[in-house]
């Protein structure tokens, strides 16, 4: 009898794990589709030696821009870009493929 609960108990959280896989890969298929048309509209404008507004808005939902920071002795302003359909790309990950 103890044998037939373990079964399905197990057999419930198998349920539960598929349920929680198959959302999470539809939330990667969603992300996946959205960075394939921001691939799509940045190629494009590959080579463009003025960026315009329209450009901006193509491609860009919001820019942020921190107050400057002085307290290292050193002007500091922070920038965060978020792009239509993507989101937020790390400044740091940005310039590590640029030097790689």
């Amino acid at each position: 009898m103890r044998q037939a609960q373990t079964y399905e108990a197990e057999q419930k959280q198998l349920e539960a794990d598929t349920a929680r896989l198959r959302q999470e890969i539809e939330v990667q298929e969603a992300e996946n589709d959205h960075l394939e048309r921001f691939i799509e509209k940045a190629r494009a404008y590959v080579g463009i030696k003025k960026l315009d507004g329209y450009i901006l808005h193509e491609l860009i939902s919001a820019i942020y821009v921190s107050a400057p920071d002085k307290s290292s002795g050193h002007r500091e302003q922070h920038i965060r870009i978020e792009y239509n359909g993507i989101g937020f790309i790390p400044i740091h990950e940005l310039m590590a493929k640029q030097t790689a």
